[in-house]
């Protein structure tokens, strides 16, 4: 493995987020970004090529360190890993709308959900899943939610792309009508 590579690999150790492209070149500042992006294909290879425990992954605006995912469902079964409170249902209702609708006003959010939503609002911007992505033009100038990084983060994706497409999502979320019976493939 590369000096860089090895330097990457001490950085994504120590860091607690991903790493971005910009963050890995303040490491090697004589380093072009070709070179950077060369350092991490030979971490990444590296880690596959002597199947280690785990793998480098590019997660919301960075690269991180992750389990390989083959491990990890035996990992999170052990209970050795402590993870952070689940959201809520209506915390994850709210996320969806505003991830699916960004940028969208709490009024919007609301109409859409049918209930009031400060509350959960509150919860995800501490969590800083969600943030004020600015200002509606409208009366009162409403502010506006987007999601963040660190939504793509927990999610362990790139981007928002990669979330399913809400027509994937309304077929998986009706309920099966009765009398229909599954069919084997």
């Amino acid at each position: 493995m590369n000096p860089i590579a090895q330097l990457f690999e001490a950085a994504f150790f120590a860091a607690s987020h991903p790493l971005s492209l910009e963050d890995l070149g303040r490491l090697v500042p004589d380093c072009s970004p070709e070179e950077l992006e060369a350092a991490l294909v030979d971490l990444r290879r590296h880690y596959e090529e002597h199947r280690h425990g785990i793998q480098l992954e590019e997660v919301g605006e960075g690269f991180q360190l992750l389990t390989r995912r083959d491990l990890a469902e035996t990992i999170t079964e052990a209970q050795i890993v402590h993870r952070p409170r689940k959201l809520s249902r209506a915390a994850l209702e709210t996320l969806a709308v505003i991830a699916y609708r960004q940028p969208v006003s709490r009024a919007d959010i609301e109409e859409i959900r049918g209930v009031s939503v400060e509350g959960v609002l509150r919860s995800l911007l501490d969590r800083e899943v969600i943030a004020v992505v600015g200002r509606a033009e409208g009366l009162g100038r409403p502010l506006l939610y987007g999601t963040t990084p660190q939504l793509l983060e927990l999610l362990g994706i790139r981007s928002l792309e990669e979330l399913p497409r809400l027509e994937e999502l309304s077929v998986a979320l009706r309920p099966p009508t009765e009398g229909a019976e599954l069919s084997e493939a």
